[in-house]
């Protein structure tokens, strides 16, 4: 129960985040940020018992295929392939020998290509949605970029195209682990793609999903802790205990 991840439970967990960043930051856009991820997260399902389950009839198919070459291959070297060993038929027999080695690299290339394109169909399928999560953990940094705490600690020297910054300090505390929460369930989705399938290329793509996300929500955390240091000591935040 607890070796592996869970498509509901990630859900579950990710629309609970969604109700209290619309409870705390009513129609904010982190929060319609929060039900774009919740909608990948749903679009997941289907996309992964695509990749998880054998494709039967593209077995068959691939399997008749390879068949069907290599016996049209047998038939050409068994009807054009005899030729006499002797002194006159050396070179005859030495071009019969290179087109014969030609023909099998064909068969063997050929092979490889039609037993990869299951693989390559589940690859595609992967990339695809894992190309929507690395465009929402931009867009999630992209939200906490401007929300920078020093404002608070020091007199701010405003210019006319300085960002809105009308969050108290709780309001912002909370903002960023909101952004560091979603962050990091984004690349929990992620981690869904090869949990059971074993592909190098997707692993990497996951990997770099998650190194992204992980440095993200390492920044976030920097300012965190910076609103944390300059709390007074013994102040209490009215409704810090309603939302953790």
């Amino acid at each position: 129960m607890y070796n592996e991840l869970k498509l509901d439970h990630i859900l579950s967990t990710l629309a609970a985040l969604q109700r209290r960043i619309s409870e705390r930051f009513p129609g904010s856009g982190l929060s319609r940020v929060a039900a774009e991820l919740y909608s990948v997260g749903e679009d997941l399902g289907p996309t992964l018992e695509r990749v998880r389950r054998p494709r039967w009839g593209l077995r068959a198919a691939l399997a008749a295929a390879i068949v069907l070459m290599a016996a049209l291959l047998a038939l050409f070297t068994l009807r054009f392939g005899r030729i006499s060993v002797d002194v006159s038929g050396i070179g005859a027999l030495l071009q019969a020998i290179e087109a014969a080695a030609q023909d099998l690299i064909f068969l063997s290339l050929a092979t490889y290509f039609l037993l990869t394109i299951e693989n390559r169909l589940r690859r595609r399928a992967s990339l695809r949605a894992l190309h929507r999560l690395r465009v929402i953990v931009h867009i999630v940094d992209m939200h906490q970029l401007t929300k920078d705490p020093e404002h608070l600690f020091a007199p701010e020297m405003r210019t006319p195209s300085s960002p809105e910054r009308g969050l108290s300090r709780f309001q912002l505390s909370r903002y960023l682990d909101y952004c560091s929460e979603l962050l990091s369930l984004a690349s929990k989705l992620a981690a869904l793609h090869v949990q059971y399938f074993h592909d190098p290329v997707v692993l990497d793509a996951v990997t770099d999903i998650e190194t992204l996300a992980g440095s993200l929500s390492s920044k976030i955390w920097q300012k965190i802790v910076i609103l944390d240091s300059a709390r007074p000591a013994g102040a209490e935040v009215a409704g810090a205990g309603r939302d953790d």
